[in-house]
């Protein structure tokens, strides 16, 4: 059966859908049939994308606001029917050393990332388990698995999100329910404008992890990595080797350099100002 025929009629919402991984996301799975529903602060860009991609529905959404977040799967099963996917793949990013990050950056990041994603999870659960049906797949981050330097506080989130997806995940076991986690490695939007690279390793693009969303709604599991290598890498270093011989190796390939001395400040100024995050 392909993949088309799988997601068809499968209604979906899917958070910071106005651009970069979560508009991909949405454009990936409206392609392929699903009924899809789009939720950003940035309520005119998301209607404007929404609009240029021919989503199904487009609306404001802040995560952080529970009001907000259950009055915006209100609004989407009201005009599409029961969700049967949320997606949350809201989040945002701060570029520094902790110690210099100033406290309403750091809670703006842990705000997003972390309490909008189990607000988010929370509110669809409570609507799925009832039905014995549903699916909530949060975007984390490789840096869910290996702490990344230079952004201290998002790699902070992105391990909540895994942790926490995980223990709801265990809790609801054979509910009927799916909880899974999106891991992907850099990726080419605005969120990392004028980071460095990690030698032999090249960034992926949005549409690969929304292909890795799609494929976990017709084949739900627990974890996928994108790309798969990376999380092999990343895994198999943290896991195996001391920890001393682990960071000695992602120091090799200039991880630590990343997002810290290989930043390019002015080129970050339009996503840090527009985020909130500067």
């Amino acid at each position: 059966m392909s993949k088309s025929v799988q997601l068809a009629g499968r209604v979906v919402a899917v958070t910071g859908g106005a651009r970069g991984i979560g508009l991909a996301i949405a454009g990936v799975l409206k392609a392929s049939g699903a009924t899809v529903a789009v939720g950003d602060i940035d309520e005119a860009a998301v209607k404007e994308a929404g609009a240029r991609s021919g989503l199904d529905a487009c609306s404001r959404l802040d995560v952080t606001d529970e009001q907000s977040f259950a009055g915006f799967l209100d609004w989407v099963e009201g005009r599409l029917g029961t969700i049967d996917v949320l997606v949350n793949n809201a989040g945002v990013i701060a570029v520094g050393r902790a110690v210099d990050e100033p406290d309403d950056v750091t809670q703006r990041v842990l705000a997003v990332n972390a309490y909008g994603m189990i607000l988010g999870t929370k509110l669809a659960a409570a609507r799925m388990l009832p039905r014995g049906h549903g699916h909530i797949i949060n975007i984390a981050s490789a840096g869910a698995m290996m702490p990344v330097p230079g952004c201290a506080s998002y790699s902070a989130t992105k391990f909540a999100v895994l942790g926490f997806t995980d223990a709801i995940r265990v809790e609801n076991r054979g509910s009927g329910v799916e909880f899974s986690v999106v891991l992907p490695a850099l990726t080419n939007t605005e969120m990392i404008a004028g980071v460095g690279r990690a030698r032999g390793f090249k960034n992926i693009d949005p549409e690969d992890v929304a292909q890795a969303v799609a494929n976990l709604i017709v084949k739900p599991r627990p974890h996928a990595v994108v790309p798969r290598s990376f999380g092999l890498f990343a895994l198999n270093a943290r896991r195996f080797m001391p920890l001393r011989m682990a960071e000695a190796v992602e120091r090799a390939v200039g991880a630590e350099h990343v997002f810290l001395d290989d930043v390019d400040v002015q080129k970050r100024k339009g996503y840090a100002q527009r985020t909130g995050t500067s």
